[in-house]
């Protein structure tokens, strides 16, 4: 299958409500549409991970997160844009733009804007950011591999498949945008 019927495949599944697993850059990726909670819902049941977490919402594009990114200082917004596009992902605060099914119980969002090529496809392709969370059930090793996104969900997704991941070992990194503070190493 072609990339360019990869990324329309995926998208046009994303845009009906599925969930898909994609690469990223360090490990397969379980996605859907932010706006679509049934879609949510499935993605967090798939995972068993509760929805108190949040999720983090990803894009090739900074642009798909509108508003989310207007808030920030001079000081927190050159922060962020000297670690993006790449794996970085940053707490910014969503002001109740963004609803419960993706925050959480959290008064911030996670944001990343992706450098991996297909991912970053994909979200130009649906047309704004998706949820984008590791390939993986509750407690079990984030999937590096395809076959591996295939024995943890089976024929539960509605696609697998964007090629490699971009070979990175460690997740993303996650800091907060309000005070620097890495939250998460990567």
């Amino acid at each position: 299958m072609s990339s360019s019927l990869n990324l329309v495949s995926a998208a046009r599944a994303i845009a009906d409500g599925g969930v898909i697993a994609h690469p990223t850059e360090s490990v397969w990726g379980l996605a859907c549409d932010p706006s679509n909670p049934d879609a949510v819902h499935r993605l967090l049941q798939l995972k068993n991970r509760p929805l108190e977490k949040g999720l983090i919402l990803v894009s090739g594009d900074a642009g798909h997160f509108g508003g989310l990114l207007h808030n920030l200082s001079g000081d927190q917004r050159a922060r962020i844009d000297a670690t993006w596009p790449g794996p970085v992902t940053w707490l910014v605060p969503h002001f109740d733009q963004v609803p419960p099914w993706i925050s959480g119980i959290h008064h911030s969002v996670a944001l990343r804007h992706t450098a991996h090529p297909f991912t970053a496809a994909l979200t130009r392709a649906f047309g704004g950011a998706i949820v984008s969370t590791s390939a993986n059930p509750a407690g079990c090793q984030p999937a590096r591999h395809k076959f591996q996104v295939l024995r943890y969900f089976g024929d539960q997704l509605d696609f697998v498949g964007g090629g490699d991941t971009g070979g990175r070992r460690a997740p993303s990194e996650i800091r907060d945008a309000a005070s620097g503070r890495i939250v998460r190493a990567g």
